[in-house]
């Protein structure tokens, strides 16, 4: 990082530093952080417009509170770059995502700054309390602060956090970081004078001394309260967040320093729960990203001279493109499908089937739970819902998947994005525990497509059955297998051997079929493509058990309770006894990095595979 870039940032080793600055230097700081920001990012990929929106607010609340003794709550990080950089980890942001570097996200053990780890959305309210309650508890004086999204925002979660923080007596401080509408004219200098007046302590003491006075008046006492709701109503929405219990300040503008400082300021000196609504843009101060805050979202590397460029070479087709299509092709064909998204309508590929269907498209906020059982009631009622959601995220929905559609026995097609390691996003995206804790559960059933046209296929035969069924399919690319046209349907339950050998079969679930090839040609042993998690096609299983010495079974999830399991469960049953080695993700979360060389790492390329099998077994080079 050359100093002459970045004079002020390169003085800022921890929020300290920056406690010394004046008003006109924090402005100057907050110039180079966006700068600076800009260029590792464009350098390494990561979250941009959330991040870019975040300058000011990060900067006001380190120069205000005392962190890391004040305790500061990132919802799901995707707006944290800033607050690393301000932390002491500025000089690492180039390894920022990447193997053995920084992570994507707040994490506790990378720096106490760090309060508490996060990257699922709508945690932060429930953390913060938890937090300013424990120092309630323990006889300590320091604030807790949650900042969340307004996307965020649409999580029960977070309501009930809200429900429970309303009635607590405690330095709670939930910031509101509205992004998602412009700063609109009230946002501006009378605002501003009006955020602060509500938030100082006249105002406080007197809305306090007023509500006792009146109280033995109880007309006059009414009437002051309904012309303080509908005084405040006309500038700002207090009325909601005030009933739950908190004292409504806002909106400011988020990227006004001269207005975040002084509010925040008085906001230290208030008793009990306070609620500040700060409005910022995504991608502020980069105007590609102001122009386009979803392709900026999570880009990769770009040049920032001309920004993000469509690839020379046509991209591959990836597994979620190849579920956008399927969707869109059996609405086509069948109208009782409806599509549910929990607010991933780009990420779950559903951008075409919201243009061509858009009456039976439901995103139903940042709320899992929600979208699972609002499947079980279309399905109550003759549809059949397809809901299209990140393995990662369907663990947020888990009790409702059990109790509200499996017991039931409704048909409910889970398109299971990004299962197996997803990369750069990092253990807490990982899609690692879908089959284990699908398999488990009476009236569901785990597909497991090899490549782009066998998910395509799965997904037809998903759609057909009458109780639940997760097809789970890897983020980006397969081997480059074009889907064929139609809706053809593979047999349920049923797998196939796709390469015969001698002595040793191994067993592949998903898209890991295709290493297992590899090492079949080198070892000469039999491959078979499962394709099926659960039901487990047990006819097959123990056809080949008859014919082979020893087992092997790989999938990229975790090998505790996963395909493998059911593997030695269902040879267990049968009595038969054969040597079974599996393979698979270890009892460990796997960190952040390339994914390829995540899962050499874990000995899931063909390589390592064929290296485990030959430790194993006592296999020779000549074998």
């Amino acid at each position: 990082m050359p100093s002459s870039d970045y004079p002020l940032l390169q003085t800022i080793n921890d929020p300290a530093d920056l406690r010394h600055l004046t008003r006109p230097q924090l402005k100057v700081l907050a110039d180079e952080l966006r700068a600076y920001l800009l260029d590792t990012v464009s350098k390494t990929g990561g979250h941009l417009s959330s991040n870019l929106g975040t300058v000011e607010l990060t900067v006001a609340l380190h120069f205000v509170f005392n962190t890391p003794h004040d305790r500061l709550v990132w919802d799901v990080g995707h707006q944290t770059y800033p607050h690393k950089i301000l932390t002491g980890r500025r000089d690492r942001m180039p390894s920022l995502r990447q193997l053995g570097g920084l992570s994507g996200f707040p994490q506790r053990s990378e720096s106490a700054y760090d309060a508490f780890g996060t990257a699922h959305s709508s945690t932060s309210i429930s953390a913060a309390l938890g937090m300013a309650l424990a120092a309630r508890q323990k006889g300590e004086d320091r604030h807790a602060i949650a900042v969340i999204g307004d996307g965020a925002l649409t999580a029960g979660m977070a309501f009930e956090a809200l429900n429970h923080g309303g009635v607590e007596d405690c330095k709670l401080l939930v910031v509101l970081n509205d992004n998602d509408m412009s700063i609109s004219p009230p946002v501006g200098a009378l605002n501003r004078y009006l955020a602060q007046l509500m938030s100082g302590q006249f105002y406080a003491a007197a809305k306090s001394v007023g509500k006792q006075v009146l109280k033995g008046a109880p007309p006059l006492f009414e009437l002051a309260k309904r012309f303080e709701e509908h005084a405040k109503g006309m500038v700002v929405p207090a009325t909601l967040f005030e009933k739950f219990g908190f004292n409504y300040i806002g909106p400011i503008d988020g990227h006004d320093l001269e207005s975040l400082i002084p509010t925040l300021e008085n906001i230290k000196h208030l008793k009990g729960p306070q609620f500040l609504h700060v409005v910022t843009k995504k991608g502020q101060g980069y105007q590609l990203a102001e122009a386009d805050p979803v392709a900026y979202h999570g880009p990769g590397k770009f040049d920032l001279a001309v920004g993000l460029q469509k690839p020379v070479l046509p991209p591959k087709t990836t597994f979620t493109q190849v579920f956008g299509q399927w969707l869109c092709d059996m609405a086509e064909q069948d109208k009782r499908l409806v599509g549910i998204t929990p607010a991933m309508r780009e990420g779950s590929g559903m951008v075409e089937f919201h243009r061509r269907f858009p009456e039976r498209y439901y995103d139903v906020g940042i709320a899992e739970q929600h979208a699972v059982t609002f499947a079980a009631g279309l399905a109550c009622e003759g549809l059949k819902p397809v809901l299209a959601i990140y393995s990662t995220f369907l663990q947020r929905g888990y009790d409702q998947l059990i109790h509200d559609v499996a017991l039931q026995k409704l048909p409910l097609v889970l398109a299971l994005d990004r299962a197996g390691l997803v990369g750069a996003d990092g253990p807490t995206h990982a899609g690692a525990y879908d089959i284990a804790y699908l398999r488990c559960i009476p009236n569901v059933s785990v597909a497991c497509p090899a490549d782009e046209n066998e998910c395509r296929q799965l997904l037809s035969t998903a759609f057909e059955q009458d109780h639940v069924v997760a097809v789970r399919y890897p983020r980006g690319a397969g081997v480059g297998v074009t889907p064929q046209p139609g809706l053809q349907a593979l047999p349920f339950g049923k797998g196939e051997i796709r390469r015969q050998g001698q002595r040793m079969a191994i067993l592949a679930f998903g898209t890991l079929l295709y290493p297992a090839l590899a090492v079949g040609e080198q070892l000469n042993a039999t491959v078979v493509n499962m394709r099926w998690a659960k039901p487990l096609d047990t006819a097959l299983l123990l056809q080949v058990a008859a014919t082979h010495d020893a087992l092997v079974t790989v999938e990229d999830g975790a090998v505790m309770g996963g395909a493998g399991s059911a593997v030695g469960e269902a040879l267990q049953a049968a009595g038969v006894l054969k040597p079974v080695l599996q393979l698979g993700l270890p009892d460990r979360f796997i960190e952040h990095g390339d994914p390829a060389k995540l899962m050499a790492l874990q000995g899931l390329d063909a390589a390592g595979i064929e290296a485990s099998i030959r430790r194993r077994f006592a296999l020779d080079q000549g074998a």
